[in-house]
């Protein structure tokens, strides 16, 4: 398998403090990896990095999506070439009905197919709303979740997708984010594509839904080590971010 992302020596600011500090960190085609860290580590302005969100400035460094250098590529740009992110607090988009919007996202072969799928994501009759205007938590991650489905992204950014969901979405959440990483969508068709991820989880409720393949830890901006996903949040857990046990490196503590 080649490499669907690469991260060299990515240094960021946003609001002109330096968030990232030098990140590198691999994910294969296919290839689903976790982000655990603690608060204010720079997860977020990774995520927000590498979907090439204006509210950082990458000073050094560089982002290679498939064999192409995007680390000055337009947010648009990135979404065309296959790169789709879940917000953790998407904006309300007033204006905008969330059925243009799937109906924009999605390719026209598939539009009513899509459109038609809302149900299975409890959305059916949010098609006519504002894009997240009045939507709790948990509508808004389905809503996300019905975006992504839209679009068929190749590298999925997830960010804290069981973060402010009840018991009873949870299930729905972590079933569709394991339909997108198999791409159950597409595979009716022909042979499944190959989807990576990279999801940043505080709970690690999602990892019993995807089955991830390797697990980050960043600290301070910088990732500080890697390991098998279910050794590292046990470790996690159990010791904090002080020494997450797994690695050789010690982690930077909250």
């Amino acid at each position: 398998m080649g490499n669907m992302l690469e991260i060299r020596n990515l240094h960021a600011e946003a609001g002109g403090r330096e968030i990232l500090k030098g990140v590198d960190l691999t994910i294969e085609e296919g290839e689903t990896c976790v982000l655990f860290g603690p608060n204010g580590s720079g997860k977020s302005t990774l995520l927000s990095a590498i979907m090439g969100y204006s509210t950082n400035q990458i000073t050094n460094g560089s982002i290679i999506y498939k064999g192409i250098d995007i680390t000055d590529f337009p947010v648009n740009k990135r979404a065309e070439l296959g790169i789709g992110m879940m917000m953790q607090r998407p904006p309300n988009v007033i204006g905008v009905k969330l059925g243009k919007l799937i109906a924009t996202a999605s390719s026209k072969e598939r539009v009513d197919e899509i459109l038609n799928s809302a149900e299975d994501f409890r959305m059916e009759n949010f098609l006519d709303r504002d894009v997240n205007v009045g939507f709790s938590g948990g509508e808004i991650k389905r809503s996300e979740l019905l975006q992504l489905t839209a679009q068929s992204p190749d590298l999925i950014l997830l960010d804290e997708p069981e973060s402010g969901v009840d018991l009873q979405s949870i299930d729905l959440i972590g079933n569709k984010v394991r339909d997108l990483l198999y791409d159950r969508v597409n595979c009716r068709r022909s042979a499944p594509k190959k989807v990576s991820a990279l999801v940043i989880t505080h709970t690690g409720q999602i990892l019993d839904y995807i089955g991830a393949d390797k697990a980050y830890v960043m600290g301070e901006g910088r990732i500080r080590c890697s390991g098998r996903p279910a050794d590292l949040l046990k470790k996690i857990k159990t010791n904090g971010y002080g020494d997450c046990g797994v690695c050789k490196e010690v982690v930077i503590p909250e």
